[in-house]
């Protein structure tokens, strides 16, 4: 029997055995429990995968794998978001129809994934530009249209010149497209809009009950930006003596009388208006700079804030004091007014923008009734102090009377916002869902009717986008030229396609029914797979694929289509892979690592496992071929020490004590593994079992005969078992060489048997050096666990959440101590 580990040759065994024994088909309602795991599809693009893909691919199939062992009937489904910019501009470049790319490339992307040793159920494959797959996108415009949540209107949007497309206000980077890099422009268009407005309620309120990453959750919640307080009117003037009313949204009226300067958006229809003549040059350039970025980054608490002032001024409604007024990039036209009262006392931005600007910092609100000296905001409710008539009050009190008050005088009014706006869905483009829909002279906007479904993309078109605002499917007056569904006239199809992320919004309702042509998935189906039991994706899609996916599904639950109202139960994000420069990948930077050269050099199991051990799976992590190289070479011991036991026969000459300490380690590790993958700590993982196979070259090494005992080959067994999710390729083999007549993938995952006992300790978590709480873990628990677990607990959270960590010091099995820049 060949020494030497010959992947390529057990790689195309085990793929093809998989494959023709239809290994990793779904099985509807089975009578074992249900676990539906996704990735975020991919995008096929030409250039195929790139290791970064691998990221979340690898890991989570490792829990699909893990998850059969463990007794559950998986569903681990994969599909391509096929329509989209990429390819119509490569199209357009090479003259080739989209169609025929796409179908290429999902064909390499496929086999790409297979080399992987990916265990999707290839059954449930689907291409969201396949008639078969965007008839029921078109089927989920009409669902919206008929409960009234889909609308055209005129309104000025993000035009992108080099795409020739419009773009919703999360597809902007930077001020530039999301797909081209380049900047972006406003332009007024008829639209088509998605009222996701009418759902910000449950959207924000419904993220208490999903296990997501609480960064997504805030992102969420910052972009629907639902708040209640009092919108109140200051006064401005020109310099011809023009006066203008200013409305002010605040939750903190109690601070009123803090305000020392006003912020209005650079977009707000008195910017340019409330500028002096002599400010007027630097503060259009501003505007022109601020207006160019995307609202998401401009809001985001970590840019630093700008401004700069018109040159007028504002008075305040409370105390008539003259404030100047500032445009700033911080607020946005679309959020509130426009414009914000700014309490530098009251507000920690508001504290470093006016330290910055040498503004004026007045104390309103005390903890105690008197006045400090401030160092930073001072941001808690407390009992007011130089605010008039109502010094002494408490905050909550205090709100009450100044907003009966400002009502009673007529200066503003109690009121609810929220930052979201409705989702346009236009798109100028040719290579996207067709909005199904027909203009009528006579009846104006007519449905097509749903027996009519889909309106096919016609196959020959000239593409070439239109700068008229006109979709490329204008060109094509055999597409546009229909009948009227109601009275039979003369009418004109509806050009503009659906953006990209209505097809992805409901992707994981039909991978559990993907050939269904009379509906979009069956109800049965639905309720016995969703919803999903965890999805794995990149952050970047937290307001746009995210956000969209939970409104289809709570407009589907509304009209009882499912039993649902949360897509995903639980949200894991991946980190990046960054390349040997320490650079994003990218192939203008050259480099880009692809997974067919890893796997051509080193073998599918030896990548599994790398792209597993780089480093907690949620954070970035760096290419590293000395790494790499370190996996490769565990890889190998492995296969020498199993395949020179299983070669050898068996005997009794061994100690009962090195017995009893392989059965002893084999425990621990099934413990240790098994947390460790139930938690997605994929890097530990790979480290107890470089740790385990150590042990075992080491007795090999001390007692040689130790590999020709039942024991060993027990051991043996049950480490091929628990690699088989990591490493599914060389764990089948070396299990059909121990004999076994069926594959290692159907087997249970491993049982501890409690003869090893874990040491416990307490560990003491401090912040600032003050004791704040304590943990009992496990012994030489890995550090990164233990942050892990302190971040969640209860105490330091709230106390984490109020202030920037600077450091966090940990003693092995004593103390943690987190510094925070208060």
């Amino acid at each position: 029997m060949e020494k030497e580990y010959n992947y390529s040759e057990i790689q195309k065994k085990w793929q093809k055995y998989w494959e023709e024994n239809n290994f990793y088909r779904a099985e509807d309602f089975s009578e074992k429990p249900k676990y539906y795991i996704m990735v975020m599809y991919p995008y096929p693009s030409g250039s195929g995968l790139h290791v970064g893909h691998c990221r979340n691919y690898i890991p989570a199939d490792v829990v699909a794998r893990y998850k059969r062992m463990k007794g559950f009937n998986v569903l681990n489904p994969i599909g391509y978001d096929a329509f989209g910019l990429p390819t119509e501009n490569y199209a357009i470049e090479k003259g080739i129809p989209p169609q025929e790319i796409t179908k290429k490339n999902i064909e390499i992307f496929r086999q790409q994934l297979k080399n992987l040793g990916i265990s999707y159920d290839w059954t449930r494959e689907i291409n969201t530009s396949s008639p078969e797959y965007y008839k029921w996108t078109e089927w989920f415009f009409l669902l919206l249209y008929k409960r009234g949540l889909a609308y055209k209107d005129y309104s000025a949007q993000w035009w992108c010149p080099h795409c020739k497309t419009v773009l919703a206000n999360e597809q902007l980077i930077n001020g530039k497209c999301w797909r081209c890099d380049t900047p972006v422009v406003k332009k007024r268009l008829a639209e088509w809009f998605f009222k996701i407005t009418e759902y910000a309620d449950a959207l924000e309120k419904d993220l208490e009950t999903i296990d997501w990453p609480e960064k997504i959750k805030s992102m969420q919640k910052n972009w629907i930006g639902k708040s209640k307080g009092t919108e109140i009117n200051f006064k401005a003037a020109t310099a011809d003596g023009t006066e203008y009313d200013i409305p002010v949204f605040t939750t903190r009226i109690d601070t009123i009388f803090g305000v020392t300067f006003l912020v209005v958006a650079p977009e707000h229809s008195l910017a340019k208006t409330l500028t002096t003549e002599e400010n007027r040059e630097k503060v259009l350039e501003y505007i022109k700079k601020a207006e160019s970025e995307k609202e998401i980054d401009r809001l985001s608490t970590e840019k630093e804030k700008t401004g700069i002032f018109t040159g007028s001024y504002a008075m305040n409604p409370l105390n008539n004091e003259k404030v100047p007024i500032l445009v700033g990039d911080y607020v946005v036209g679309t959020y509130g007014t426009g414009a914000v009262m700014s309490v530098p006392a009251h507000d920690q931005r508001d504290f470093v923008f006016a330290k910055k600007y040498k503004l004026p910092i007045r104390q309103v609100i005390s903890p105690d009734g008197k006045e400090h000296e401030l160092t930073e905001a001072y941001t808690e409710d407390g009992i007011l102090i130089n605010s008039g008539a109502f010094s002494t009050l408490k905050s909550n009190e205090a709100r009450e009377k100044l907003a009966t008050h400002i009502e009673k005088n007529h200066l503003g009014k109690s009121v609810t916002r929220s930052h979201i706006r409705d989702w346009l869905i236009s798109r100028q483009r040719y290579w996207g869902a067709p909005i199904p829909v027909i203009h009528c002279e006579k009846h104006g906007i007519v449905p097509v009717p749903e027996e009519n479904l889909p309106v096919l993309l016609p196959d020959e078109v000239d593409f070439t986008p239109r700068n008229t605002g006109e979709s490329p499917l204008a060109n094509d007056l055999d597409f546009v030229n229909t009948t009227c569904p109601i009275c039979g006239g003369p009418a004109k199809r509806e050009t503009d396609t659906q953006d990209g992320f209505a097809c992805s919004s409901w992707y994981y309702l039909r991978y559990v029914d993907p050939h269904n042509d009379k509906a979009p998935f069956d109800r049965k189906k639905s309720d016995y797979w969703l919803p999903v039991d965890l999805y794995i994706g990149g952050a970047e899609h937290a307001v746009m694929h995210l956000l969209y996916s939970r409104f289809y599904a709570k407009v589907m639950y509304d009209a009882g289509l499912i039993g649902f109202n949360e897509p995903f139960k639980k949200l894991l994000n991946q980190g990046m892979i960054l390349g040997i420069d320490h650079q994003k990948m990218s192939k203008s930077k050259g480099n880009v690592v692809n997974p067919d050269d890893v796997i051509k050099q080193y073998g599918a199991d030896t990548l599994r496992m790398y792209i597993l051990f780089m480093g907690p799976f949620d954070q970035d992590a760096i290419w590293s071929v000395e790494t790499i190289n370190g996996t490769h070479r565990f890889i190998k011991k492995l296969w020498t020490l199993f395949t020179s036991a299983i070669e050898e026969k068996k005997t009794e000459k061994v100690t009962l004590r090195k017995e009893k300490e392989i059965n002893v380690i084999q425990d621990k590790m099934i413990q240790k593994i098994t947390d460790q993958l139930e938690n997605y700590k994929f890097n530990t993982t790979i480290s107890s079992f470089m740790e385990w196979l150590n042990f075992l070259n080491k007795s090999a090494r001390e007692i040689p005969d130790i590999i020709k005992t039942d024991a060993f080959t027990e051991t043996m067994e049950t480490f091929i078992k628990m690699l088989a999710p990591i490493a599914p390729h060389m764990a089948d083999e070396l299990w059909s060489r121990l004999d076994h007549k069926e594959s290692v993938h159907l087997e249970q995952w491993p049982q501890a048997t409690g003869i090893y006992k874990e040491e416990k300790v307490s560990i003491v978590l401090e912040v600032n050096g003050k004791v704040r709480d304590t943990i009992e873990i496990g012994k030489d628990t890995d550090e990164q666990t233990v942050k892990e677990i302190a971040s969640n607990r209860e105490k330091i959270k709230k106390m984490t959440s109020e202030g920037t960590i600077l450091k966090i010091i940990y003693v092995k099995n004593k103390l943690l101590n987190i510094v925070l820049k208060k």
